[in-house]
């Protein structure tokens, strides 16, 4: 029986944000800044009526998904995150940052997200964790509802599990039909909607 180490706790991070304002580079690194482009292109809908983003970071994801969603709820551990994040979004009414610690600050929402951003987030939860995120956002998630993940492909040692396992468990969901995968040497990007099917983009815009 393959066991995991216990999730990365908030003292992990705030050492990180601690260390630097921008640990892994979200602001500065073309490859970050092309992969937020390719990740926001792959969205399958022009717009989302309720949204919600986990482990948003400094934000700077949650910026390019604001102009694009009524309401976008974006979380993280760290507190030093969550204020840059915030003060990032502040332009956009609709959208609200908070300190939650997931999985079990998982927020409820009221007719549920149509969609869910998990985005280089899945790795950092070990044991039994890793299966309740992905059973609050697979029944968080409305019928027809689209999840993003995206994560990194290379290891790394303090992390529980790697990208290319959390994907695969993310693949075993039968609630879940994968539009897209997008994969390169450094990551992997997959769209998933809820449902037994996922129409196209131009299907589901009756150009086919």
């Amino acid at each position: 029986m393959t066991t995991h180490p216990a999730t990365l706790g908030p003292e992990y991070f705030e050492d990180m944000y601690a260390a630097s304002s921008d640990p892994w580079g979200f602001t500065s690194r073309w490859y970050e800044e092309r992969k937020y482009a390719i990740s926001a292109a792959l969205l399958p809908a022009r717009r989302y009526r309720d949204a919600f983003e986990a482990g948003c970071s400094i934000g700077v994801f949650t910026a390019l998904l604001a102009p694009r969603c009524d309401r976008l709820l974006a979380c993280d551990l760290s507190s030093v995150a969550v204020a840059a994040a915030a003060e990032r979004a502040a332009g956009h009414p609709g959208t609200r940052v908070r300190r939650l610690v997931l999985p079990g600050e998982w927020p409820e929402r009221e007719g549920g997200f149509d969609l869910i951003v998990l985005s280089e987030v899945l790795y950092y939860f070990g044991g039994a964790d890793l299966e309740r995120m992905l059973d609050l956002a697979t029944t968080s998630l409305t019928p027809g509802g689209t999840l993003l993940a995206v994560h990194w492909r290379h290891p790394v040692a303090e992390y529980p599990r790697g990208g290319e396992e959390v994907h695969r468990a993310l693949a075993g969901r039968e609630e879940l039909t994968r539009l897209v995968d997008h994969r390169e040497p450094d990551f992997l990007a997959e769209v998933y909607l809820r449902g037994s099917r996922a129409p196209s983009v131009a299907e589901s815009e009756g150009i086919v």
